[in-house]
């Protein structure tokens, strides 16, 4: 069983950077990951890395090879099952089932897609903004010839470009994010002029294109159509609810849509670390200081797990939680790393402000879970339906633990990673006013992730199981 000084798991940026800045302080660091390679969803590694660098991909290329060249061991094509309370990590991989121990945790697992389930949401060809991205930027495939974009925040941009730059149509652009909010947002663009850059020649090759755009519009119900898909918009308000006025239909090949992100806090909370509730950081967050420290000593978090500010203050946020493990714990250099603490605060400062001011315009509007039709499914595992929800609410149902347990929502493969949020919002909106910390959120067990037996156990058969001899008579 390997012994580590430091653990960090997940490979995106804010991992990354927090195993380098770990390793370089003399810790002995390991690094998990359930993809081939680093770069998480941002950077995340093409299939096909022979062309020259674009967008970018020269920043990931830099973070992959900084990675190769250090120290730190690295476990990607590993799937994190089990994690307990001393730091001893259960993985399986290519070779089987492996487990280490770390003196210190640095969690770094990101984010989860957040869709407001609609009738027709779980039809084949309707797929997520996050899921997209990862077609067009790694495997180099369109979502469909026709595309239809809705949800909201930036990636509405990005998806809708790449895919005018791919080869395919882009149908529509469905945002329920109005002129006003996107102007509110311009103070923190500033602070990153290249990201700004980046987004006007995304809408500028959008408008080129001659795709419509509707501000305000939410997307209603999904059915099939002989040519594909039909989608129908509707006009919606700030909170997220449908309004009377004219609806749209949109057919397409294929539906992308995505209403923000919501921190990965399965191991946070599987540890039992201080959580709180924010709606604008995306939903429940770490408690932790502006260096990552958690409420729980040696257990460290990175990135949007601390609330949602994206790719870059994840990098800087890395780094700081890297720095702070090697002071707790006394790596080589530590007044040298301690003077590092103060530049890499301010460059997460900048970095944060910006990437808040997006999340604020994918945080979950406190109306958008009221159109939810009775029986339109919210979780996909279990097959449980708004009716259901609202029946176990009425029914005596105070917390999502006690709806889990009525109903089975959160006992599929996903664990409630995509129907959790939206099943709170229904039980808070209905039996705590609309406040989110009474209703409480999922406890987090294991298996973290889905496992086959065969991935623990490997190949096996009956004559490999020791028979002891019969005791004689």
């Amino acid at each position: 069983m390997p012994d580590f000084d430091v653990l960090v798991l997940g490979g995106g940026p804010a991992g990354v950077n927090a195993a380098l800045a770990a390793s370089a302080a003399g810790l002995k660091v390991a690094l998990f990951d359930e993809n081939t390679a680093a770069g998480g969803q941002v950077y995340r590694a093409p299939i096909d890395a022979s062309g020259p660098p674009a967008g970018g991909r020269q920043a990931s290329d830099t973070l992959r090879r900084e990675l190769a060249q250090s120290a730190v061991t690295t476990y990607f094509n590993h799937v994190v099952w089990a994690v307990t309370a001393d730091y001893r990590v259960d993985a399986a991989g290519p070779a089987g089932p492996m487990h280490c121990t770390g003196r210190a945790l640095i969690v770094a697992t990101g984010t989860t897609e957040r869709v407001v389930p609609f009738e027709g949401w779980t039809t084949p060809g309707v797929i997520g903004l996050a899921a997209a991205t990862i077609l067009l930027k790694s495997q180099g495939i369109l979502p469909g010839r026709s595309t239809l974009v809705a949800g909201c925040g930036p990636l509405l941009a990005a998806v809708a470009a790449k895919t005018l730059e791919g080869g395919g149509n882009v149908e529509a652009i469905a945002d329920m994010a109005g002129l006003g909010d996107w102007g509110r947002t311009l103070p923190a663009m500033v602070s990153r002029p290249d990201l700004m850059r980046e987004g006007f020649h995304w809408w500028r090759e959008i408008r080129r294109a001659g795709v419509p755009i509707l501000s305000r519009h939410t997307i209603v119900k999904v059915e099939p159509a002989c040519d594909g898909l039909l989608a129908t918009l509707a006009p919606c308000d700030a909170a997220g609810r449908p309004v009377a006025g004219t609806r749209r239909s949109v057919v397409a090949d294929c539906i992308t849509v995505g209403h923000g992100l919501t921190p990965s806090t399965e191991i946070t909370r599987l540890l039992r670390a201080e959580h709180r509730y924010s709606r604008q950081a995306g939903g429940w967050v770490v408690v932790a200081d502006q260096d990552g420290r958690t409420s729980r000593p040696r257990l460290y978090v990175a990135g949007d797990g601390a609330g949602i500010a994206g790719a870059a203050a994840a990098s800087h946020h890395g780094t700081l939680a890297g720095l702070a493990c090697a002071i707790d714990l006394g790596g080589t250099g530590t007044t040298q790393f301690r003077s590092r603490v103060p530049a890499a605060r301010q460059l997460h400062v900048k970095a944060a402000r910006f990437g808040r001011s997006m999340a604020q315009l994918m945080a979950l509007r406190p109306g958008h879970v009221d159109s939810i039709g009775p029986q339109t499914i919210v979780c996909r595992c279990e097959d449980v339906t708004r009716a259901e929800i609202d029946t176990a609410c009425d029914a005596g149902a105070h917390d999502v633990n006690q709806l889990k347990a009525w109903t089975r929502c959160g006992m599929g493969p996903c664990q409630g990673r995509t129907c959790a949020d939206v099943a709170a919002e229904l039980l808070a909106a209905r039996v705590h006013g609309g406040l989110r910390e009474p209703a409480g959120c999922f406890s987090a067990r294991t298996p973290l992730r889905p496992i086959t037996v065969e991935a623990l156990t490997g190949d096996f058969s009956y004559d490999d199981i020791p028979i002891p001899k019969a005791a004689p008579l």
